[in-house]
């Protein structure tokens, strides 16, 4: 094959994840006196992915301030999780509430 036939291999960039052009919003949960605690930090730590320890203290701070900050994610993915934790709330009748807030 000649040099001039030869084709050269073109970079492809590697494209950005979505999320991360996303603006990050804070995922607050709500107290309520019906929810049980350990269906809470189950919700925690299976849907936000927040560790054992983390999502107790998360779970206390809601219960005695009435609210408490669970994380930081970019719009859509806070809007996921917080979807399917209200799913399986629902599911089981709780009224567990978490709500958005853009990061300042």
């Amino acid at each position: 094959m000649s040099p001039r036939t030869q084709t050269v291999p073109r970079v492809i960039p590697e494209a950005i994840p979505e999320t991360e052009l996303e603006p990050l919003y804070r995922v607050i949960i709500h107290n309520d006196e019906v929810t049980p605690m350990d269906f809470v930090v189950a919700v925690l730590e299976r849907i936000f992915f927040v560790s054992g320890v983390d999502a107790v203290q998360i779970m206390f701070t809601a219960h005695n301030t009435g609210l408490a900050y669970v994380q930081t994610l970019p719009k859509s993915e806070a809007q996921s999780r917080i979807g399917k934790a209200h799913f399986a709330a629902g599911l089981e009748g709780y009224p567990l509430r978490f709500t958005l807030e853009p990061e300042s």
